[in-house]
């Protein structure tokens, strides 16, 4: 593999990201399809090549089954990606198989829309369940 030139910085590996952290609570409306969007401008990793910061915006998208994602939680668990070294692909899946294992939603979407670097814009997009169950 190519190595980075120049300085590297120091990162975590992904152990240090904490699902346990993630509450839900009760979905009062089974039968209704809901679609909820969260949305925050504030998603951050490494890059696991340079040990430099990818900046960027989460989106996840859900219909709810039983459960909701408590939302002071989930940003403590993002938080916990700052300074973890994942590719962007990875973090997208990730967060898709933490999300879904704590609220086992009818349909999940996860997308990360990181910032322009090195001329290239990336957008990573998951999904899991079936959006029209």
């Amino acid at each position: 593999m190519v190595k980075a030139e120049g300085k590297k910085f120091d990162f975590s590996g992904e152990n240090a990201i904490t699902p346990e952290v993630l509450e839900t609570f009760p979905y009062e409306y089974r039968g209704r399809d809901t679609l909820v969007e969260l949305d925050s401008d504030e998603w951050s990793c490494v890059c696991p090549f340079s040990g430099l910061p990818d900046f960027g915006r989460v989106i996840v998208r859900y219909i709810p089954s039983d459960r909701c994602i408590e939302l002071k939680s989930l940003k403590y668990y993002l938080t916990s990606f700052r300074q973890v070294g994942i590719y962007q692909e990875h973090a997208a899946g990730r967060l898709l198989d933490d999300l879904v294992a704590v609220s086992d939603p009818k349909w999940m979407e996860i997308v990360l829309d990181y910032r322009v670097r090195g001329g290239i814009h990336t957008v990573v997009t998951v999904e899991s369940g079936d959006r029209g169950a």
